[in-house]
């Protein structure tokens, strides 16, 4: 089946002439944070920001912090693609910012459609159930409302909320986290998308959560999908990945195959 799975994507993921489609390319790309007032006490609080907006004072300190900088790479077609890294290594900046999230300081980010972002604190209604809020996700991904309806008790049975009470039609404020990132995985997957980002949301969950999530994001490569996933679970990227970028110091060092990539990594990271 995995066989299957992978010819499928290959066939998905190029023209007739045998050229593999690009969906993201990121070049030469630079990111700069500037954080205004750091180091300063009192300079970064909401009311010192009002009061320069009304005074039309700067702040007196800005200090930049190049989190990106000079990154390159091509994703095509049917890839998945793993991006690990130390922490602050610059995995979900770049994630962001081929989400359109957050501007490049050089370089440029060229995409096919508009990639969808799904990450650990992607925006979910607490005060609505489950439910409602699978709903609402649908209808904002394009669906129709035949559609949500049909579709509603499969992605609710998916991200397993309801395996230890009917949670579905409680307020997501009385979910835990690892409830609420299966929630917001199964409502993102539900739809075929052109490019998939997922940060760190399928670190959560039981075992048999990972497998049913690393098999649906098998089924978008095939679709002739690209998804990319950061995480600091190694093992993770090793059974979903078969290509991977290692990031360090918002650089790259290394893109290639997973497992001589994850090998260089662990080996980096147990030195």
């Amino acid at each position: 089946m995995a066989e299957q799975t992978a010819a499928a994507a290959a066939t998905a993921a190029t023209t007739a002439t045998g050229e593999r489609i690009p969906t993201v390319i990121v070049d030469d790309v630079h990111i700069v944070y500037r954080v205004h007032g750091a180091g300063t006490p009192g300079t970064g609080t909401p009311v010192a920001g009002l009061r320069r907006l009304l005074t039309g004072k700067r702040a007196p300190q800005v200090t930049e912090v190049h989190a990106v900088k000079g990154v390159s790479f091509t994703a095509y077609r049917g890839e998945a693609i793993g991006l690990i890294g130390s922490n602050g290594s610059g995995k979900s900046t770049i994630l962001r910012a081929v989400a359109g999230l957050l501007p490049v300081e050089r370089g440029a980010i060229f995409t096919q459609g508009q990639p969808s972002l799904l990450g650990v604190n992607a925006a979910l209604q607490n005060d609505l159930s489950g439910e409602r809020n699978v709903a609402l996700g649908c209808l904002a991904m394009g669906m129709s409302p035949e559609e949500v309806r049909k579709r509603t008790p499969e992605i609710v049975q998916f991200s397993g909320i309801n395996d230890r009470g009917n949670f579905s039609a409680l307020p997501m404020r009385t979910y835990s986290s690892g409830m609420s990132a299966r929630l917001r995985f199964s409502i993102a997957a539900a739809k075929k998308h052109d490019v998939l980002l997922i940060d760190e949301a399928l670190a959560t969950g039981d075992a048999r959560f990972r497998r049913r999530s690393e098999g649906r994001v098998r089924e978008l490569r095939a679709e002739a999908g690209t998804v990319f996933l950061v995480s600091h679970a190694i093992g993770t990227i090793k059974t979903t990945c078969e290509r991977t970028i290692w990031l360090e110091s918002g650089v790259i060092r290394a893109d290639g195959p997973t497992a001589e990539v994850c090998r260089e990594y662990e080996a980096y990271m147990n030195k």
